[in-house]
């Protein structure tokens, strides 16, 4: 991984006071949240490498020492934005490793939650930036991976595994390898064309007649 573009340890810089005392955990998590959400506009304006830390804590009200202490750093940060963008928008989402619902069903609901996170205009725009920036900045496309494709992958991977679930698919095909075969089939020659094509325009029937069609074809060639 290359170097972060500050330094490398949390400069001695003291933390700014806006009230006396220990902030409540309600307080500090919203100030938080800010700092994060600063952070993310900041990234799609401007793009990962021209945005440095300074910057980031100058926009936020924040010391640079408190996002070093928080999140370790630029790619800390923004693993952590990923991580909390995702979680939020899959909040609603039924557990995976508890759900009792039917497989199509589970498989279905997930499948449209998973597309309309990916196809926002910042999740695109920000796969953009990944895209753009990654060769010159590997730590860029790890954070990206590690906050966002990896953890759906693990998500799915541990569904796939449970006995229940398992039982119901072949034995010849391991977990996964079903979480690629699922994500391909959603959103693999698609997200190409939401990347490349900005006038691309699908209806919600229409989306959501290709994710039956994907989540059927899919079972039609995983199950016993």
């Amino acid at each position: 991984m290359s170097e972060l573009p500050t330094t490398a340890q949390p400069p001695a810089e003291s933390e700014p006071c806006i009230k006396a005392g220990r902030p409540r955990a309600s307080e500090a998590e919203a100030r938080q949240l800010e700092l994060m959400n600063t952070a993310a506009r900041l990234f799609l304006e401007k793009g990962y490498s021209k945005v440095s830390l300074e910057m980031i804590a100058r926009e936020a009200h924040v010391a640079v020492r408190t996002i070093y202490v928080k999140f370790g750093g630029k790619a800390g940060l923004f693993h952590a934005i990923l991580t909390y963008k995702r979680e939020d928008f899959m909040a609603s989402l039924d557990d995976l490793d508890t759900t009792v619902r039917p497989l199509r069903d589970i498989l279905l609901d997930f499948s449209q939650r998973f597309t309309d996170l990916i196809t926002s205009s910042s999740a695109l725009r920000l796969h953009r930036m990944v895209i753009a920036e990654a060769h010159f900045n590997p730590e860029l496309a790890e954070a990206f991976f590690e906050g966002g494709p990896k953890q759906t992958r693990e998500m799915l991977t541990r569904f796939f595994s449970r006995p229940d679930i398992r039982s119901q698919m072949r034995d010849d095909i391991p977990p996964s390898m079903l979480t690629i075969y699922l994500l391909n089939l959603v959103m693999g020659d698609h997200m190409k064309r939401y990347l490349f094509d900005v006038e691309i325009h699908h209806t919600p029937e229409q989306v959501q007649q290709h994710l039956k069609a994907a989540v059927d074809l899919f079972l039609r060639g995983t199950m016993r």
